[in-house]
This record gives C-alpha cells, sequence and structure tokens, in this order.
C-alpha cells in the first residue's frame, strides 16, 4: 500500500538521544503507517490510563458539582430522570464511536472519522466546531474549580477577600473563578507539554482518586437519608415558573453537560498500545461507569440534602450538601478528591483538543499549521498544539470578568458544539451503513488477531436512534431559553448567544476554508484501508506506562 508523503509526514532527519523515540518495528506504528501516517506522538497510554483519559472528561465530579444546582433549580428532584435519557442516548453514540475507534486509531478522531466518511470538506467542519466546543470546555471544567476550592478554604477567594460571596453568580465569585481557572489552566498546559506519560500517569492518579471519592460518597449520602429515593418521582425544589416539560427540558443541560467526552480515548489512539483492542472498550467503559457512578451520585444527594426546599441545594449545589451532612472535616477531605477530579478534568479535555488541533494543523488545515504540526522529538507531545489550546481556554474564560451570568450559557454553548460535532459523524456514519446495506466496514482483526469491534446487523438500528437522538438534544441546548442565557433577563444577546456565537463561528471557518482550499488544495488525508490490518506483527517489547 502506497503511504502519502508530504513535508509533514516525511521521514525525520532530526538527531535525538531521546531513549523513548518511537519503535518502528512495533506492531502499533506499523498499523498507524498502514493508515498513512508516520509515528510521531510517543506510545506511552496503557488500557487504564485510555480509560482515564475519557472517564476524566465526563469526569462527574467535576460536572456533577458544577450544574447540580442549576438541574435540581429548574427541574427539581425529578430532574434526575434526564440523567438515564442523556446516558441511554450518548450509549449509542459510544457504540458507533467504538467500531470507528477499531478501524481507524488516529489523533483527532472526530475530524479523521467525519472527513473519511463524508469529504475532508464536511469533516473540516466537524473538526472546526469540536476544536471551539473542546476549547470553551476546558474553559467551563477550569471555572468548576471556583465551585470546590472556597468550600475547602475561604482563603481560596482571593477576589474580595474570605469573607466575599464565592458563588458563581456574583460578581466576586465570577472573577475568582477567572483567577483561579488561569492559574490551573497554566498547571494543566505545563504538564501537557512535558510529557505524555507524565500526562498519562497524572491522569490516571485523578482518576482513581475520583472513583475511591466517588464510591465513598456515594456510601455515606446513602448512609445518612433524610428521605427515600421515591423522591425522584416528584418536582420539590423546583423553582421554575415555566411549564414543568419545559422546565425539565432545561433541566437536561446538566446531564448532557456531563455525559461527552467518552470519545477522548480516541483521540489519544496514536498514543495508545494496541488502539484497536483497547480504544473501543475504554470508550464504552469511560460512559458506563460514569453513568453509573452519577445516577447514583444525584439520588444519594436528593436523599441525603437536609431540605430541598429552603433553596440551598439550587444555590450551593452539592457542596453544601456534603458539609452540611458529613461535617466540615470529613465533607472537605472529600471536597478535596473533587479538586483533583476537577483538575484531573481540565487536564483530559486539554489533552484531547491539543491533539484535535494536531490533527488537522499536520493536514494543513489550519492556519499556522507548520507550527500546530510539530511534536517535540524529546517530549513527544505537540508543545504549540498545546499552548493554543491553553491560551484559548484562559481568553474564554476571561469573558466571566464583569459578566457573572455568562458561566451557564457558556456551559450549554460548548456542549452544544460538541453534540454537532458528534452529529457530525455519526450522520455520515448512518448514510454510510445504509448505502451499504447495514455493513460500515469489512470485517478486520485487532493486534491480537481477534475480530474488531463491530455493531453487526445492530447497526443501522442503533446509529439511526443516535442521531435522532442528537438532533433533538443539540435543539434542546442550542434554544435561546432565558433561564440558560440570559441570567440578567435584559440581555438579547445572551439569550441568543448559542446561535449568534455557532453561525460566527462556522462564517468565520467558511471563509478561512475557503481560502485555504485557493491556496493550499483540498486537504488530502493519508491512505486509509477500510478495513484493519488482516495479519498483525509479533508484539514488541515496548513498555506499557499505566501505573497510578
Amino acid at each position: 500500500m502506497r503511504t502519502r508523503q508530504s513535508p509533514l509526514h516525511a521521514p525525520r532527519t532530526t538527531t535525538t538521544t531521546d531513549t523513548t523515540s518511537p519503535d518502528t518495528t512495533s506492531p502499533d506504528t506499523q498499523g498507524l503507517a498502514r493508515l498513512g501516517y508516520e509515528q510521531e506522538l510517543h506510545r506511552g497510554v496503557g488500557p487504564f490510563s485510555s480509560f482515564a483519559a475519557g472517564f476524566s472528561f465526563v469526569s462527574i465530579l467535576t460536572t456533577v458539582f458544577q450544574l447540580f444546582g442549576l438541574g435540581f433549580g429548574l427541574g427539581g428532584a425529578a430532574f434526575f430522570w434526564a440523567w438515564p435519557l442523556v446516558f441511554g442516548g450518548q450509549l449509542l453514540v459510544a457504540l458507533n464511536f467504538a467500531q470507528l475507534a477499531a478501524h481507524w486509531p488516529i489523533s483527532g478522531a472526530i475530524f479523521q472519522w467525519s472527513s473519511r466518511l463524508a469529504g475532508s470538506a464536511f469533516g473540516w467542519f466537524t473538526g472546526w466546531t469540536m476544536i471551539i466546543g473542546q476549547i470553551l470546555t476546558v474553559a467551563v471544567a477550569a471555572i468548576a474549580v471556583q465551585a470546590v476550592l472556597p468550600a475547602i478554604w475561604n482563603g481560596f477567594q482571593i477576589v474580595g477577600g474570605p469573607g466575599a460571596d464565592a458563588s458563581l453568580a456574583s460578581p466576586t465569585g465570577a472573577a475568582n473563578a477567572v483567577v483561579l481557572g488561569l492559574v490551573m489552566l497554566v498547571v494543566t498546559t505545563l504538564v501537557n507539554i512535558v510529557s505524555v506519560r507524565l500526562m498519562a500517569r497524572v491522569t490516571s492518579l485523578g482518576v482513581a482518586i475520583e472513583i475511591v471519592g466517588v464510591i465513598v460518597l456515594i456510601g455515606a449520602l446513602f448512609f445518612l437519608p433524610q428521605r427515600s429515593a421515591a423522591v425522584v418521582f416528584t418536582t420539590a425544589g423546583s423553582t421554575s415558573t415555566e411549564p414543568y416539560l419545559w422546565a425539565w427540558l432545561a433541566s437536561s443541560l446538566m446531564a448532557a453537560y456531563v455525559m461527552v467526552g467518552f470519545d477522548s480515548a480516541g483521540e489519544l489512539a496514536e498514543e495508545t498500545h494496541n488502539p484497536r483492542k483497547t480504544t473501543p472498550k475504554t470508550i464504552i467503559r469511560a460512559l458506563t461507569v460514569s453513568g453509573l457512578g452519577g445516577g447514583l451520585l444525584i439520588i444519594g444527594a436528593l436523599v441525603a440534602a437536609p431540605s430541598l426546599t429552603d433553596g440551598k441545594l439550587a444555590t450551593q449545589g452539592l457542596a453544601w450538601v456534603i458539609t452540611a451532612t458529613l461535617g466540615d472535616v470529613f465533607g472537605r477531605l472529600l471536597l478535596c478528591t473533587v479538586a483533583v477530579a476537577v483538575f484531573a478534568c481540565t487536564l483530559a479535555v486539554q489533552t484531547a483538543g491539543a491533539r484535535m488541533v494536531f490533527s488537522m494543523a499536520r493536514e494543513k488545515a489550519l492556519p499556522f499549521h507548520r507550527t500546530l504540526s510539530k511534536v517535540s522529538p524529546r517530549t513527544g507531545t505537540p508543545i504549540a498544539a498545546s499552548v493554543v489550546v491553553g491560551v484559548g481556554a484562559g481568553l474564554a474564560l476571561a469573558v466571566n470578568i464583569g459578566q457573572s451570568a455568562i458561566f451557564t450559557a457558556l456551559s450549554s454553548l460548548c456542549i452544544a458544539m460538541l453534540y454537532l460535532a458528534y452529529l457530525g459523524v455519526t450522520g455520515p456514519l448512518l448514510v454510510r451503513r445504509i448505502r451499504n446495506r447495514g455493513r460500515a466496514f469489512e470485517p478486520g482483526v485487532d493486534e491480537d488477531g481477534k475480530p474488531l469491534f463491530d455493531l453487526g446487523r445492530w447497526g443501522i438500528p442503533v446509529n439511526a436512534v443516535a442521531v435522532v437522538f442528537q438532533v433533538g438534544m443539540a435543539v434542546n441546548l442550542i434554544w435561546p431559553r432565558p433561564e440558560i442565557y440570559d441570567l440578567t433577563g435584559h440581555s438579547w444577546w445572551l439569550q441568543y448567544s448559542a446561535l449568534l456565537f455557532i453561525g460566527g463561528s462556522l462564517l468565520v471557518g467558511w471563509a478561512y476554508s475557503a481560502r485555504r482550499h485557493h491556496a493550499e488544495g483540498p486537504i488530502r488525508l493519508g491512505e486509509v484501508p477500510t478495513t484493519g490490518p488482516t495479519t498483525v506483527p509479533a508484539h514488541a517489547g515496548t513498555p506499557v506506562v499505566d501505573a497510578v
């Protein structure tokens, strides 16, 4: 098979003494070569680290803590039922992604998959949407630190001093969130550029701590009940004046925000050992573990909260439940695990965004592509791409200064863009299945010679329901609700900010892509077969970095 050669993909002649340089004889490297790419990123991600990448992006401790109050305030206790609905829909999406990851294990997965299914022009817009959504998600994840650190120690409330209002809806809380978030972004950027192995170790450690924290927290909440779990069949605590169905749909923002990012294992495919075997499993596992843990955490909070009607659960969220129920000392110890989860989540989202930028840049698909596509021969990481994502998230954070009402709008907007990007994959995949009478790929084998993950005859129904779900959720997320997009009640541009921002982003993307096409010609991806390798070389003795 011919392998595309370009200045970006031609064999490198860089002299380096780094002993971790890619092994060209390993089956992973040879498998990537069959897809048309040279091994530039270092493979330092094992099965647990691959799972950790997706689980950290989802990060139920981070995201449930962030938006529990919003979801509960809108839908009351019954807002819980948005969780299984979103989980079921996203599981169908994850099953489709798992099949794609088995056949096309390439960095920048969403861009690569969409391009190979619908053409590089369509794939470019999918990747562009994904990059912007990921950058915004990094910013929103970093903001979550404000919901945790001041509750652990009021000295973390720097803006206005320890006695100031730490709520994200207040001017002092919003400004302090920017300060703490920027500090976190500096640290996550440094970890991302130092080494993929350091990133994998830090993420794995963070996930291990988060899982322990989730288990302990769920057990503690259920051990100290104030009411039965039947409370989820009531609307107790809802403060919305809208008809309940509309309030409940708005409350689903919380579940929609939590259950994204499971595809991050696919973003790290070029850094994962045995990606055809490992990545499909970790994509599904990251979502299912998060779905189960998050659902129990929500029920536990509703069962153990001292009150559902005094307004504190809607305004102070899970941090109040923990400290009020478990006491200051034990409660703050558990909040420390949440702080670790927030850090791991921010790191994972930034890592995924950097790989997306790198993947598009090496195809000459982004401005300054020569710089953004460079991989450090010493660290094996795309340094410039990591910095760009960190800086972009910092700029997105800065808009929260003086605009405390923008947080929920930013949260909904970033998730809406991720849903649109996901739809840019599952939509073309459904068309491909229908055209091929249900078959998306020819059968192939993984690195162990076993059949690749495949949905078989269930491909079309699973794919079709996933697309319907994604379209519905995208409309639900973008809908210009004032309770989500305009908490001030008088800023029309905030209420319609999702439509304006997404429309503006696509317009800017169209202008750049047209100019790029005129200067560079069409994007030509590596020549990719429609199936995995039918024969696999014996495993090389490359060490797997998967320690916690």
